[in-house]
């Protein structure tokens, strides 16, 4: 699942249909990053819908849509959450603005849940835990008791997560500063 319903209000504009030099939108790499996890990729859209999605040329499995998405991050993890099916045993959360994410670290987090995936696994984040993430079932409840702009951090971090390498996970599209650092990085 890849979150991607913000408004983008510290970019100024809907972050998620920015140009990789080269390659496809900001969301669009998202989503192929979310296919390195999972065959199935659900995106969670909310802000900026239609325009994210028609300016996005790789397809998900699945757009969700989340009505409330100005509530914050909470309600598109449970938009995304209430969307998957009775039989998913988990999901993988990723958020659509870490073009950085080494492609090895997402294939071990994989091969961390193929292995065990009762156990929360996310990235390692120094002190703590963050997307890109494996949430189990077992702690869906606690991710859809979440409110306001609180993502799935303080679950993961109670929840004593498997923690993996992602190198990349520091660096997110928030500002035009931001946008024009990773730019920089990927057209090295």
């Amino acid at each position: 699942m890849v979150l991607a319903a913000g408004r983008s209000a510290r970019m100024g504009r809907a972050k998620q249909t920015l140009n990789i030099p080269g390659q496809s939108t900001l969301l669009g790499h998202a989503i192929g990053q979310a296919r390195l996890l999972s065959g199935s990729v659900s995106v969670v859209v909310g802000a900026c819908y239609p325009l994210v999605r028609y300016r996005t040329a790789q397809s998900p499995s699945r757009w969700v849509y989340c009505a409330d998405w100005q509530q914050g991050m909470s309600a598109s993890l449970a938009a995304g959450i209430n969307s998957l099916s009775p039989r998913a045993r988990g999901v993988y959360v990723l958020v659509g603005d870490q073009p950085l994410l080494a492609e090895q670290g997402l294939l071990w987090l994989r091969q961390g849940v193929l292995q065990e995936p009762d156990n929360v696994w996310a990235a390692d984040y120094g002190p703590r835990v963050g997307v890109p993430a494996w949430i189990p079932r077992r702690l869906w409840s606690d991710v859809l008791s979440l409110k306001g702009d609180a993502g799935a951090g303080r679950v993961l971090n109670e929840g004593e997560a498997s923690r993996v390498q992602i190198a990349g996970v520091e660096l997110d599209v928030d500002t035009p500063a931001h946008w024009q650092q990773i730019k920089q990085t990927l057209a090295e």
